[in-house]
């Protein structure tokens, strides 16, 4: 049997479409231990934010700039 890393390697090591897929088939795995309920909200949560995204009510910041902001908060 493969050692996590020497797993991690392997994967590495495959065409992109392949390791898309293999990605999709890990988080699904982890799908179905997720709580429906808390999984439901994450949802209604996510579709508030792409709708506030597609209105315009929100600015829209780069990851960069929130990692920044981010640094920032935790250096105080």
């Amino acid at each position: 049997m493969l050692s996590v890393e020497e797993l991690i390697q392997e994967a590495l090591s495959l065409p992109n479409a392949t390791r898309v897929l293999l990605v999709e088939k890990l988080i699904e795995s982890l799908e179905s231990d997720i709580d429906e309920n808390i999984q439901s909200i994450w949802n209604t949560e996510a579709k508030k934010r792409r709708d506030e995204i597609r209105n315009n009510t929100v600015e829209l910041i780069s990851g960069e700039v929130a990692l920044a902001q981010i640094r920032q908060i935790l250096d105080r």
